[in-house]
C-alpha cells in the first residue's frame, strides 16, 4: 500500500555544495532525524520526508539555497551520508541519489534486503514501477534524474524523486509513501512540487481509468502498427467533465535568490525571536552544557525544533526556516558557522542524553518549540529586510561563509565597498 503524497516546482540550478556545508548538512540531518524519530517515531520521520513543504523547510534549515532545486539533492545526499552508518540502530536505509546512483537504486535495496528480513527483489520492483510512473505515465515534461529511497526494517518506505525541463529551466519534486497507497496508476502520488506547465498527459489520475483500460485494449486488438494507423485518423474529441478529486500538496517555489516579506510569516519569526530572548540563555546553557549558546544560537535552535515539531500547517513558507542558518550563497544572509556549530551540538547533546534515557535536554528544546508558538500571537519584531541586514551586519561574529568566502569585518566590507564604488 502506498501513494504520491505531493510535489514541488523549483529553479533549476546548477553548482555543488561546498565540503564545508555539506558536512554540517550531514550532521545536522542526521540529530534532527534522531530526535523525530525518538519522539514520534520512524513512520512519522517517513511521512515528514513525503511533505513537499516538510521537505523544502528541512533544506533551508540546513543552509542550502532555500528555494532551488538542489535542496532535494543535498537533503538526500546528506541522509545517505548520516543516516548510513547508523542504519543498524534506526532501522532505516537510504538509497538512491542522482543520475549513476538512482540507477543504482535496485541493487542497493536488493544489498538492504540482504542484510534485513526484507523482500529486497519487491522493493526493487517498486522502485523502478515508481520511476516508470513519473517518467512515463506522468508526462508533464520533466526528465528524471534523481530517485531516493528511503525504506524501515518494517518494509515502510517514502521515495523521493526529481525531473527536469530543460527548455524552463524548472526542476519538479515528486513525493510516494507507502502509507495508504491502493495502486501505482491509480491517483498513487503523496505529493507533486512544480509550477503549472499547461496541459499534461496524467495517466495516473482517476479519471484516467477508462484511458488505461482502452490503451491496452487497442494494444490487443491492433498491434503497435494499427494503433498508428488509426492515430491517424483520430479527430480531437471534446474533453469529458473532469470529476473532482483531492488535491495533494503542491509547492511552488519562485525563480529568485533574495528572501521578500511575502515568502515569511512574520509573526512566525517573531515568535521564536521572542522565545529565545525569553528563554534566558545563560540558563538554556547550563542546562544543555553547551558553552557559547546565546540568542542567536537558541533563535536557530527555535526553528530547528520547529521542524521537529511542526504540524504539516507550520511549513507553507519554507523561506522563513533560511534565517536560521542563511544560505550558502550568502541569501538571505551568508551562513553563520559558528551559530551552526552550536545548534549541532546543542542537538546532539540533547539527543546522546534522551538515547540513555534523560529526556530532559530534548524536552527543554520541545518546550522552546512550544513557548514560540505561544508568543507568535503577541510578540512584536523587526521587519524581515531590518532582521536580514542585522543579520549581514553580525555575519562576520557568526563565522559567516558563502561560496564567495569568509565574511570579512564590517570595517573592511565598507572598505571594499567603497573601493569598488570608487
Amino acid at each position: 500500500m502506498s501513494r504520491r503524497a505531493g510535489s514541488a516546482d523549483l529553479p533549476l540550478h546548477g553548482g555543488r555544495v561546498p565540503a564545508w556545508l555539506g558536512q554540517r548538512m550531514t550532521k545536522l540531518g542526521t540529530v534532527i532525524t534522531q530526535a523525530i524519530i525518538l519522539h514520534y517515531g520512524r513512520d512519522e520521520f517517513l511521512r515528514r520526508l513525503a511533505h513537499p513543504f516538510w521537505f523544502q523547510s528541512f533544506g533551508a534549515v540546513m543552509g542550502m539555497d532555500w528555494h532551488s532545486s538542489g535542496i532535494t539533492t543535498s537533503v538526500l545526499g546528506a541522509l545517505k551520508r548520516g543516516l548510513t552508518p547508523l542504519s543498524a540502530e534506526l532501522g532505516l536505509h537510504v538509497c538512491g541519489g542522482r543520475g549513476r546512483h538512482s540507477r543504482a537504486t535496485p541493487d542497493e535495496l536488493l544489498a538492504v534486503g540482504n542484510r534485513t528480513s526484507l523482500d529486497g527483489s519487491a522493493l526493487a520492483r517498486t522502485s523502478r514501477m515508481i520511476a516508470k510512473v513519473d517518467s512515463a505515465a506522468v508526462q508533464d515534461g520533466f526528465d528524471l534524474y534523481l530517485h531516493g529511497f528511503i525504506v524501515a526494517d518494517d518494509g515502510r518506505w517514502v521515495v523521493v524523486q526529481q525531473g527536469m525541463n530543460d527548455g524552463t529551466r524548472l526542476a519538479r519534486r515528486y513525493h510516494w509513501l507507502s502509507e495508504d497507497l491502493k495502486s501505482f496508476v491509480e491517483a498513487p502520488h503523496a505529493a507533486i512540487d512544480g509550477r503549472n506547465q499547461g496541459r499534461i498527459v496524467n495517466l495516473t489520475d482517476r479519471r484516467a481509468a477508462a484511458s488505461r483500460i482502452g490503451q491496452l485494449d487497442l494494444l490487443r486488438d491492433l498491434g503497435p502498427d494499427g494503433i498508428v494507423r488509426e492515430a491517424a485518423a483520430l479527430t480531437p474529441a471534446p474533453p469529458a467533465p473532469a470529476t473532482a478529486q483531492p488535491e495533494l500538496p503542491h509547492l511552488v517555489m519562485p525563480d529568485r535568490h533574495e528572501v521578500r516579506p511575502g515568502d515569511v510569516i512574520l509573526r512566525r519569526l517573531h515568535g521564536a525571536l521572542a522565545a529565545a530572548a525569553e528563554a534566558g540563555p545563560r540558563d538554556f546553557a547550563e542546562l544543555l552544557m553547551v558553552p557559547g549558546v546565546g540568542a542567536r544560537t537558541v533563535h536557530s535552535l527555535a526553528m530547528v525544533a520547529e521542524l521537529v515539531h511542526g504540524a504539516p500547517c507550520r511549513f507553507d513558507d519554507p523561506a522563513r526556516f533560511s534565517l536560521a542558518h542563511g544560505g550558502k550563497d550568502r541569501q538571505p544572509f551568508p551562513v553563520p558557522v559558528l551559530v551552526y556549530d552550536r545548534t549541532i551540538q546543542v542537538m546532539k547533546s540533547a539527543v546522546a542524553a534522551a538515547s540513555l534515557g534523560n529526556d530532559e535536554k530534548l524536552d527543554a528544546i520541545r518546550r522552546l518549540d512550544a513557548q514560540a508558538r505561544r508568543l507568535e500571537q503577541t510578540a512584536g519584531g523587526p521587519s524581515l529586510d531590518a532582521f536580514i541586514a542585522g543579520e549581514r551586519r553580525r555575519s562576520h561574529d557568526y563565522g559567516g561563509r558563502s561560496v564567495f568566502g569568509h565574511e570579512p569585518p564590517p570595517a573592511e566590507r565598507t572598505s571594499r565597498t567603497e573601493r569598488a564604488g570608487g
